[in-house]
């Protein structure tokens, strides 16, 4: 529910917070956060703001302009559920403190923007995802990156490697096999209850859950949000990842979004479902493939198109494409589909019109939400405006279509640095209505080459099995 800024003080008298925490995200997608005496808090701070230091901020400030404010925004209100003491949270957009206009790199802000120019192009009002974020729980996590050690080991009492492990209680031996955790009950699933704490949280600070279940890999999890608005759902992402990593942490157990943790296992990614709606009604429902209108055809053909591009936002670590290859369910050919999972763009199957949509399944939960959604949106709009034919459905068996006609059909980039070259030659959809700007674009690839560059200049384990004796 929407709040104001009367209503917001209004919960801060009730329920006798004492602390603000005015939360803002980095350019990679992480949520920051400073903590004030909830005697800094009054009408006035919702309009005035306050400063900090953006130099320390990768991909932002330098040292000599690092002054920036933080607005915050009070329909994001909510109170922290981990605190010892009663913390009230508020999300920000990043402003520049002399102009008080809106920061260009940063990402909340841009996903206000893209909001705002889905309006203005008077093809829909209200733009909806439902993103579907999967995760991994570990009990024991361990790397190292130095000179002489580049390894991890990581190890959960639930994974299949563990049926002959020896514990002091005895194993009880319930583990589900090598891809076969969906859906098992318990004790095979031992993650009920962890998940269910999960997502009691979430509802505790005002998101709309659906539900919550083990997926396909050992130790990987997922649960569901209720669709909602562009910048609500980034933010609820970043609850979301909040919420898991402290729930699992108070188990003394560790969750991670990272894509592709473990080896010869499925990856976790972030099926983005979307809908455009204009004047309370649905514009993706038609009479064409699967029931989609044609503006939803177009939209398709939007995303199929920049989606090499869109890869640098919506699968932004070089771990992104240890998932996106063929097999495990890897939506890597650029098709769609009301059938096949493989391709980049699925049609969920619905009876209602109001539910009719279209779900990105190449996303992972390893990219900034506010940048990805913003992104999906204004490539889909891209669709729509230039009325991109996405080309026939894909209704075959991707899997097991023959070499040569599994050739025709177009993939996603192979690796970061494919992505990060795709959206430099392919960013002007990016920037309609002043969305994203050119500025911020080429700053976020620059942070991502350094990624890059880190990546391709250690030595890789699999190396050494492969050189070492050469």
């Amino acid at each position: 529910m929407t709040k104001t800024v009367a209503e917001v003080m209004d919960l801060v008298t009730a329920e006798e917070i004492a602390y603000v925490d005015v939360r803002f995200t980095d350019p990679k997608g992480k949520l920051q956060h400073v903590t004030l005496d909830i005697d800094l808090l009054n009408e006035e701070f919702f309009e005035d703001g306050l400063m900090f230091d953006g130099s320390s901020i990768a991909g932002w400030k330098s040292i000599d302009q690092s002054d920036m404010k933080l607005m915050p925004d009070p329909s994001s209100a909510y109170i922290d559920p981990f605190y010892a003491e009663k913390t009230l949270c508020l999300h920000c957009n990043v402003a520049e403190p002399d102009t008080g206009e809106p920061y260009e790199r940063d990402p909340r802000g841009t996903a206000v923007k893209a909001e705002a120019y889905l309006k203005s192009t008077g093809i829909g009002d209200a733009f909806y995802c439902g993103p579907e974020a999967e995760f991994f729980i570990f009990d024991d996590v361990r790397y190292a990156v130095t000179p002489q050690k580049v390894s991890f080991q990581l190890d959960a009492d639930d994974a299949a490697w563990n049926t002959d492990a020896e514990y002091e209680t005895g194993n009880h031996g319930h583990r589900a096999p090598h891809k076969g955790a969906y859906f098992p009950v318990n004790p095979i699933d031992r993650g009920q209850d962890i998940r269910g704490e999960m997502l009691t949280t979430m509802k505790r600070m005002g998101m709309r859950t659906d539900k919550h279940h083990h997926e396909v890999a050992s130790g990987q999890h997922e649960l569901g949000l209720v669709f909602g608005g562009l910048v609500e759902q980034a933010d609820n992402i970043q609850k979301y990842k909040y919420v898991i990593h402290n729930v699992a942490d108070a188990y003394g157990k560790t969750a991670t979004f990272m894509p592709k943790p473990m080896k010869g296992d499925n990856g976790s990614g972030m099926h983005v479902n979307m809908s455009i709606w204009k004047d309370g009604k649905p514009l993706f429902a038609g009479d064409k493939y699967a029931d989609l209108s044609q503006e939803a055809l177009w939209f398709i053909g939007g995303i199929l198109k920049h989606a090499k591009a869109l890869n640098a936002i919506t699968n932004p670590s070089t771990n992104s494409y240890k998932r996106l290859i063929p097999g495990f369910e890897a939506p890597v050919l650029r098709a769609y589909s009301a059938r096949n999972r493989s391709g980049c763009v699925r049609i969920p199957w619905t009876e209602s019109p109001k539910a009719k949509r279209v779900e990105a399944r190449f996303p992972d939960p390893s990219a900034n939400p506010y940048l990805c959604f913003a992104a999906l949106l204004m490539a889909g709009l891209d669709g729509i405006r230039n009325k991109i034919d996405p080309g026939p459905a894909s209704d075959k068996d991707l899997y097991d279509l023959p070499p040569e006609e599994l050739a025709e059909i177009p993939t996603v980039c192979g690796s970061l640095r494919e992505a990060l070259e795709e959206l430099g030659k392919d960013m002007d959809f990016l920037l309609q209505g002043d969305v994203f700007t050119r500025d911020q674009l080429e700053s976020f690839i620059r942070l991502k080459w350094e990624e890059v560059y880190a990546f391709e200049h250690t030595p890789h384990p699999i190396e050494y099995a492969m050189y070492y004796s050469c």
